[in-house]
């Protein structure tokens, strides 16, 4: 597991950053950078690089926030039951450094049938090489 400071995660963070990550706050919906990014490539974990989800596997869920029907394996997210604002919910955390990435939901498309609704604010995007190809044409 990574281990770090909070001190060292407010200054290799933004604000919103480690608020959505190290303090288990969310971002609005529809203001995050991925909710609407499509490009090819994978979703990293904005704390420590971990790979956490494919772009093959985003979806339009329609609720403003990135939303992934798998991870990138199931070893790299922890889940951690959530029974804050009078809802119970199960929370996604970064398996590698405890990172809030947001939570997962039974309501997504097949195969998998879940949502994983992720804060852009915990996301870095790595573009697959093709992409990367691609861009340069």
């Amino acid at each position: 597991m990574t281990k770090k400071t909070d001190r060292e995660y407010q200054e290799t963070l933004t604000d919103t950053q480690y608020r959505v990550t190290r303090k288990a706050a969310t971002e609005p919906p529809f203001t995050g950078k991925y909710w609407d990014h499509w490009d090819d490539g994978r979703y990293r974990c904005i704390c420590c690089g971990t790979p956490l989800f494919q772009s093959s596997t985003k979806f339009d869920a329609g609720c403003g926030w990135p939303s992934y029907n798998a991870p990138d394996n199931a070893n790299v997210i922890t889940e951690v039951r959530d029974f804050t604002h009078g809802m119970v919910r199960t929370e996604v955390r970064c398996t590698n450094c405890d990172a809030h990435l947001g939570h997962v939901f039974d309501d997504g498309p097949q195969p998998t049938g879940l949502r994983y609704c992720i804060n852009s604010a915990s996301l870095q995007f790595e573009p697959s090489e093709n992409a990367k190809l691609s861009n340069k044409e």
